[in-house]
């Protein structure tokens, strides 16, 4: 788990004096590393008893096309390019901005799949 509370540095180097400690609320989850593969979902519970949706495993996107506004519902191929982290193409994980193959043509993920338990993407011209 990652915590995620106020860095202990400045962006000159100095120090920040420690208001307080560490806080429970304040660690991160495991990623979900969407990947492609038979869909499964899972439900999280958030703050305040919300609930998200993470997308464990994926096989379609849903694809927009810019030009004719029309939206499409297709099988992912593999992911081809990913500026996150270039180990993410070998593992094919789709996470937001990843470039993946789909049967109408190159497509970028504009949705969070490990957040919103969904793949939106739009063809790439």
């Amino acid at each position: 788990m990652l915590w995620q509370g106020r860095s202990i540095r400045k962006v000159t180097g100095g120090r920040y004096a420690p208001l307080r400690g560490k806080r429970r609320t304040e660690i991160g989850r495991a990623p979900a590393e969407t990947h492609i593969g038979e869909d499964r979902l899972r439900a999280v519970r958030t703050c305040g008893g919300n609930v998200k949706i993470r997308a464990l495993r994926a096989t379609t996107a849903n694809v927009a096309d810019r030009a004719s506004g029309a939206v499409r519902r297709v099988a992912i191929e593999t992911v081809e390019q990913n500026t996150a982290n270039p180990n993410y193409v070998r593992r094919n994980l789709l996470t937001k901005g990843a470039i993946i193959r789909t049967e109408l043509g190159p497509a970028r993920i504009v949705s969070r799949p490990g957040q919103d338990g969904a793949i939106n993407a739009v063809l790439i011209e």
